[in-house]
């Protein structure tokens, strides 16, 4: 398989004819080969997206919204072909690479309606024969960098609300996950989105990504990726006044209260601590837990994780997944011994999985540390691998206090039976989301995705709120009284 750029309508090898190895991460094979493109190939697609961009605007919003229906069923016609291909590249078990297609559906139906409701506002004038409202309008040509962790769902966020709001879009995939950005740049064409309007540029970070980043003619950047790489970008668009919207993890925990139902508790953690290995920006890292449970509630999870199996996803029974590639297995074993330098106390896994099953894939046995303080580095660093800690608290104060107490604010839970406690950890957790009697993942695509505080910069994925890093305010003054109005000054008695 192989993964050129898609550049104006075109499928086109990159300029300096380097290409890049794509690994399944579940046997170690080679399964193609990507463009490894230079600031040239991104310049290229810039400018077929300027240029694509200025009719795309002036086609109304309802006929944009035509072309995401018609992406949205396409991508269900595809669903497990494309759920398939999703595993293979990315290592996610099936079921939630199928998951992760249906929120693309989602995605392509949820904004074609925004087509019909791209609403602004009308408001009276304080003068009189004067209308005046505001109205959306697009920024031109929009920049996207995603990561390997949900090759088609973050594009799809990002993308179909650009699109719909009349933009042209120039997206730099991860490197690891070429192939969906592929299969999403063919769906679009058939769909009948015109030349230009959607260009997919593989290559690495520093060189495609910074060109992209740094182009004059890209005023808006949405990133999905780490803190370091997400604070660069910042710093750049900062110098050169463009907007830009991050999303850049998180540090996420389940507060388990001493009135939870702990069969749903250890339901919830177990899902959010190692689906999909652990590596999502919402992945339960902490559980905080009150000391009253907290035996119990140890001795229930290691009796669930010894459940679990693990494997080539494209086996229906796994329900753990390899990591993406060996420099992840290095840095969360890194993150393991540190806990244990720390004085955790390893209750399992802990380890590299080596036996034949395992040999040439990437798979770490899903670890749980317990007696961690929340000054330790493992309870304060993103890991981005199946590993949690668990802490003790003794009240719900101390709890929603330590939960608040690092440096991510993305997603939260709590388990309790009190309404009281809910509806406390309702308005004290400082996070984008919180979820109750629940665990961590699940975001939905009709309300607002993303954090506070070192995970992010206001902006939001998902939702009506996209909409606001894909379009600018417009105010509009209409005076049909025949003569000069001064607004503040002509209003005087």
């Amino acid at each position: 398989m192989k993964a050129w750029n898609f550049i104006d309508g075109e499928w086109k090898a990159a300029s300096s004819g380097q290409r890049a190895s794509v690994i399944n991460p579940a046997n170690g094979e080679v399964i193609g080969e990507a463009a490894l493109s230079t600031a040239a190939d991104i310049d290229a697609a810039v400018k077929a997206a300027k240029a694509a961009q200025k009719q795309w605007a002036l086609v109304p919003a309802p006929k944009r919204a035509e072309v995401l229906y018609r992406v949205g069923s396409l991508l269900k016609e595809r669903k497990e072909q494309l759920a398939r291909l999703l595993t293979m590249e990315m290592g996610k078990v099936i079921e939630e690479a199928r998951g992760e297609v249906q929120e693309g559906i989602d995605m392509a139906f949820y904004m074609a309606g925004e087509g019909r409701r791209l609403f602004g506002d009308t408001t009276p004038s304080e003068l009189k024969d004067k209308f005046a409202m505001s109205v959306r309008v697009p920024v031109g040509v929009v920049g996207i960098i995603t990561p390997w962790n949900f090759p088609i769902a973050i594009a799809t966020w990002k993308s179909f609300p650009a699109i719909v709001a009349g933009n042209a879009v120039v997206w730099k995939p991860a490197l690891e996950t070429p192939f969906m950005a592929r299969e999403l740049a063919a769906i679009f064409a058939e769909a009948g989105l015109p030349r230009g309007v959607f260009n997919v540029v593989h290559g690495d970070g520093p060189t495609a990504g910074g060109a992209l980043v740094e182009h004059p003619d890209v005023p808006v950047i949405s990133f999905t990726g780490s803190n370091d790489v997400g604070r660069q970008i910042a710093e750049k668009c900062g110098r050169l006044l463009k907007k830009v919207s991050l999303e850049m993890g998180g540090k996420n925990a389940v507060i388990v209260m001493d009135d939870a139902d702990l069969t749903l508790a250890v339901d919830g953690i177990i899902w959010s601590a190692f689906g999909t290995s652990g590596q999502r920006c919402t992945a339960c890292s902490r559980v905080i837990v009150h000391e009253r449970v907290k035996p119990e509630l140890e001795r229930r999870l290691l009796e669930a994780v010894k459940t679990l199996t693990i494997g080539n996803g494209l086996d229906e029974t796994v329900k753990v997944g390899p990591v993406i590639h060996e420099e992840a297995l290095q840095k969360i074993d890194r993150y393991v011994r540190l806990g244990v330098e720390e004085g955790a106390k390893l209750l399992i896994g802990g380890h590299r999985l080596r036996d034949d099953a395992y040999a040439r894939g990437f798979y770490y046995a899903p670890t749980i540390f317990t007696d961690v303080t929340p000054s330790m580095r493992i309870a304060r660093e993103e890991i981005f691998g199946p590993v949690v800690s668990i802490l003790s608290v003794g009240s719900l104060e101390e709890a929603i206090a330590v939960n608040n107490s690092v440096d991510y604010g993305l997603s939260s839970a709590i388990f309790t039976r009190d309404v009281n406690n809910v509806f406390r950890a309702m308005r004290d957790l400082d996070t984008g989301i919180v979820y109750v009697n629940a665990g961590t993942t699940g975001a939905e695509i009709h309300l607002p995705f993303g954090g506070t505080k070192g995970t992010g910069n206001g902006h939001r994925d998902s939702g009506v709120a996209a909409l606001d890093v894909f379009t600018e305010w417009r105010s509009i003054y209409v005076d049909f009284s025949g003569k000069l109005q001064r607004a503040q000054i002509d209003t005087g008695d």
